[in-house]
């Protein structure tokens, strides 16, 4: 990023074709439908390039990316009127099906997991979601955040404890 940011635009092609995939799950994740998604993901690079500038280089480049995708995505819900989808298994594409999901009992596993996911509060999956499933590192998510890295961790272990508490219930 810091080639782009000194005009090397051909850069941003390498950087979108590592990090689109990832970021596009993160998204979708969030709102359940593909072409909002897809959309939202040509602007976050569109606007990585229009706020080049704003990279210092210090800080992690995913911490820096996922900050312009929550941005986007706190837009997209504000303008839009929506709240944050409520995904469903059948959502993912074949190849995760596949791969996840192979036996059924694996599967009503997941269908408990996420009932329990859409009971926790939007900030809860976000934090999950940004933990364990985009895999940030824990200060990666506090310099998102902008809280220390000692809260986050505590934010997870709260989140962890919710989610199990309810997949518990939901399961029993």
């Amino acid at each position: 990023m810091l080639q782009v940011k000194e005009g090397d635009f051909d850069r941003m092609g390498l950087i979108f074709e590592r990090h689109h995939r990832a970021v596009y799950g993160f998204i979708f994740h969030m709102i359940g439908n593909r072409e909002e998604s897809e959309d939202i993901v040509q602007n976050l690079f569109l606007r990585m390039l229009n706020y080049r500038n704003s990279f210092a280089g210090t800080g992690s480049f995913k911490t820096w990316m996922y900050h312009l995708a929550r941005n986007l995505l706190s837009d997209y819900f504000k303008k839009n009127s929506k709240k944050p989808y409520m995904y469903s298994v059948e959502n993912f594409d074949e190849k995760i099906t596949e791969e996840y999901f192979g036996d059924i009992e694996k599967k009503q596993e997941l269908q408990t997991l996420q009932m329990a996911m859409e009971n926790l509060s939007i900030d809860n999956r976000e934090l999950l979601m940004l933990c364990r499933y985009e895999e940030l590192k824990y200060h990666e998510i506090a310099d998102l955040l902008g809280i220390t890295e000692g809260a986050v961790k505590v934010r997870v272990h709260r989140a962890l404890s919710q989610l199990k508490s309810c997949y518990l219930k939901i399961a029993n």
